[in-house]
């Protein structure tokens, strides 16, 4: 990227999918199409576009640009752990420092994690250059690759938290002997008699100044070393707050102690007490706030304690015991009952029930054989295994499953940016109101003003914090997403839950997400002489060959009576019609009802039974022996057993029930009933999915749509919010912004019960910061001595700040105890 002048900026940008000189032609119409945009080329051989501008134009504007052009402008994203942040206007800094970069896209950063995401134009702005604008504001970034473990990002938690302990121990041991002589005092004529006796006014004076000195520069040096450089910078943060409040008590104590002349007379007095306790009790706070937030991240940590810590790996012909990051794929991995598969693999010796309850939520063992799929972490429990390691490392299923969880709870909601615009510019407007405060006390206080406008101004920075603001929303994310995990719902997006919350039309693909997605043979009814078991054989003996699903559920039929298949001959398919060969000398086929008319095979007598299996859902198909009517035979992809329960479920939370299939309207309203859904969408060839989401959402309607196969893809990325089948496709999962790693569809309406308890207690955390903000500003201020004689000590201003952080997190906790509103194996209580 290269720079003209202070107005002219050239911005060179890689594009993704460029195909041909068409694609360059609609690339350069819709960058030229942006406002201040001046020039625009594209390279097709190289993939780059150069784009000047005559102003200052926005990265994301050019962005949005080609990607409605049918593009991509390939980017890169870089994750740091931020240390030093505390309150919305911290979070706000941050991300304007790294916005400020030409070449960033995107800047999110969230409180609760200590997490920044920052997404970049690719080439334009290495990981060093954002780190570097983030540490120039004040705070510590530092980079999260790939090899970064959680072990290592929860020993820098562990390690805050200690050194957080140790600072409230000492400002405890300090502030003490200052609270209980000073407070006492006040409060005790002959406590106070006997210190003036004993030790007399200035010695206590001398003494409250080391205690408090002690205090405010040991532990609370915190607040210098990150306030005073913000304040310097103009953008000012909590730890200013503090720092101010704490300083102008403990400076006026300062010269009431050793140059009283300097102050007009009855003013001398001393808050060396205020200066040391409001130190002390954020401090308390702060504490409290960093272990109330390693328990809104016990979700990871536990889902991190399935992985097996080791691994048994066959190599030069010897079993040897290694750690798990020292697997490599293509490994022979070793695994005896009961222990631990510890990574993904395909058996390829042995076998043994395996239970993967951990992926699916199903607590009845999977049997595996050779060929069949392992995950890591699942609990192999009978038998032996042997396996080929085909997913190592961060690649696994389960590492996955974690990632997911984390960048749902490291996302923002829409109703988060608000919440941090207003944080962003609160505490100048906090410092604005305690001068104010200030001023107003002092020229229209009673005496001793000076120190009636200290003590307003003082409790006015100091309950003003936006702490609780900027903890409102991350931490019931966290706490949400990691919730959800527990039960085997993903959240892969943490706005999904905003969304999720305003559904009003769940819409359901239907094969194998409603259904089980394997037809059953359900009915066999006899029209000739033929034994039920022979024409079964004879049956299923012609459509061994085939692959249809159809053809596939009537030989698992056969085969579950054990009846022994012969081989055929003259075989013969009439594609979409049926089938017919010679079984043992007979002319046996199979088909429907037009292609037994091509065949001359009467049908009139077996016209109502199939029809009464058509209404029930069921394909009704016609067997014939020698051109002889002999069966009508049905076939069904059955339902699963939660879809009905699930259902009432949605209509229970006010919602309707939607269902898109390529099913004939018959088959489909027969589904439809007996599930009790509301709306039909039959005959939808796979690429027709988006216009049926899209009918539905007229009205701005906002539609959830749950699917599980690749044709699902582009409706679950068309709806509101994408709701996929963990046990379907990845393309599906991918497409989806929530995932359930079972089957059961019971899920669904837990998902969202559990987006809308989480919204629920946004808002009531939003309320609570908010309105002790609103209405103990004032009471800070002194409005209500004039009526009442009732100040707001700034001791007790630091109480109900920590208090009121304290207060959110310990509300977002409260959604651990979350009970989802239909019970399946993996929401059951342990």
């Amino acid at each position: 990227m290269s720079t003209t002048n202070a107005t002219d900026r050239d911005y060179d940008l890689t594009i993704e999918g460029l195909n041909c000189g068409g694609c360059v032609s609609k690339t350069e119409k819709a960058l030229n199409g942006v406002d201040g945009v001046s020039e625009a080329s594209v390279n097709l051989a190289t993939g780059k576009a150069r784009v000047h501008t005559a102003d200052a134009v926005s990265l994301q504007a050019l962005k949005e640009a080609v990607q409605q052009a049918g593009f991509d402008v390939a980017t890169e994203t870089f994750r740091f752990q931020v240390t030093g942040m505390h309150c919305g206007s911290c979070v706000s800094r941050v991300e304007a420092a790294a916005r400020a970069l030409s070449g960033v896209v995107s800047a999110s950063v969230n409180l609760a994690t200590e997490k920044a995401i920052i997404t970049v134009v690719a080439g334009t702005v290495s990981a060093d250059d954002v780190a570097h604008a983030i540490n120039e504001t004040g705070y510590q970034a530092n980079a999260i690759h790939e090899e970064t473990s959680n072990e290592e990002q929860e020993d820098a938690q562990a390690k805050e938290a200690r050194t957080l302990t140790r600072s409230v121990a000492i400002a405890v041991v300090f502030t003490l002997p200052v609270f209980i002589l000073d407070m006492g005092a006040h409060f005790i004529p002959a406590f106070h008699e006997w210190q003036m006796q004993a030790i007399g006014q200035q010695p206590l004076y001398y003494l409250f100044f080391a205690l408090a000195t002690v205090v405010l520069f040991g532990p609370g040096l915190r607040f210098f070393r990150q306030g005073l450089p913000a304040l310097l910078r103009g953008g000012p943060d909590m730890n200013s707050l503090v720092m101010l409040g704490a300083t102008a008590a403990w400076g006026y104590s300062l010269v009431a102690t050793f140059l009283p002349v300097a102050l007009p007379e009855g003013q001398v007095q001393v808050y060396y007490e205020a200066a040391a306790v409001i130190v002390t009790l954020i401090l308390v706070g702060r504490l409290l706030e960093a272990r109330a937030k390693g328990r809104t991240g016990e979700a990871i940590k536990r889902l991190l304690t399935l992985q097996a810590r080791t691994a048994r790996v066959i190599r030069d012909g010897d079993a040897q015991e290694i750690a798990i990051d020292e697997v490599t794929e293509g490994d022979t991995v070793q695994v005896r009952p009961g222990e631990k598969i510890p990574v993904d693999g395909a058996v390829s010796g042995g076998g043994s029930w395996v239970d993967e309850s951990m992926i699916t939520g199903e607590p009845v063992p999977v049997q595996k054989g050779e060929g069949d799929e392992v995950v890591g972490g699942t609990i192999n429990q009978s038998g032996s295994l042997t396996f080929t390691a085909t997913r190592v490392g961060n690649d696994t299923t389960l590492q996955q499953i974690v990632h997911m969880v984390e960048e749902a709870q490291g996302s923002k909601l829409p109703i988060q940016a608000l919440v941090d615009r207003v944080a962003g510019v609160f505490v100048p407007l906090v410092m604005a109101a305690a001068a104010l405060t200030f001023g107003i006390w002092l020229l229209f206080g009673p005496d001793p003003a000076l120190s009636f406008a200290l003590i307003n101004g003082v409790a006015v920075l100091i309950i003003a914090c936006p702490c609780a603001m900027g903890l409102a929303t991350p931490t019931s994310i966290m706490v949400g997403t990691g919730k959800g995990a527990e039960v085997g719902i993903l959240f892969r997006r943490g706005d999904a839950l905003q969304r999720l919350r305003d559904t009003e039309v769940v819409t359901f693909d239907k094969t194998g997400t409603l259904t089980r997605g394997q037809p059953e043979l359900t009915d066999l009814e006899m029209m000739g002489e033929h034994p039920e078991d022979e024409l079964l054989r004879m049956i299923a003996s012609v459509e061994q060959a085939s692959e249809h699903p159809i053809a596939r559920a009537i030989v698992a039929a056969a085969g579950a009576r054990e009846l022994s298949l012969s081989e055929v001959s003259g075989f013969d398919t009439a594609t979409g019609k049926g089938v017919i060969a010679h079984v043992d000398s007979r002319e046996v086929a199979l088909g429907g009802a037009g292609y037994m008319k091509e065949l001359g095979v009467p049908t009139e007598q077996a016209g109502s039974t199939a029809e009464r299996l058509g209404n029930q859902g069921r394909t009704p198909l016609y067997a014939a022996v020698d051109r002889q009517l002999a069966a009508v035979i049905a076939v069904a992809d059955p339902l699963k057993e939660t879809t009905v329960d699930a259902i009432r479920h949605l209509h229970d939370a006010s919602l309707r029930v939607a269902m898109i299939t390529g099913d004939n309207q018959h088959t489909a309203n027969a589904i439809a009933q007996q599930c009790g859904i509301d709306e039909v969408q039959a005959e939808v060839l796979p690429d027709g999915k988006v216009d049926a989401v899209k009918a539905l959402q007229e009205g701005g309607r906002s539609v959830a749509f749950v699917g599980d196969g690749i044709n699902d893809a582009p409706a679950l990325a068309q709806s509101d919010v994408g709701i996929a089948i963990g046990t379907g496709t990845d393309i599906a999962i991918e497409s989806a912004e929530v995932v359930l790693m079972s089957g059961d569809l019971r899920n669904v309406p837990n998902a969202i019960g559990l987006s809308r308890a989480t919204i629920r207690n946004i808002k009531q955390n939003l309320f609570w910061a908010f309105g002790y903000n609103t209405l103990l500003i004032p009471v800070a201020a002194g409005v209500l001595y004039p009526f009442i004689g009732v100040l707001l000590s700034p001791m007790f201003a630091a109480l109900a700040m920590a208090a009121s952080s304290v207060c959110v997190l310990t509300n977002a906790l409260r959604l651990r105890r979350y009970q989802a509103p239909m019970q399946t194996e993996a929401s059951s209580p342990a």
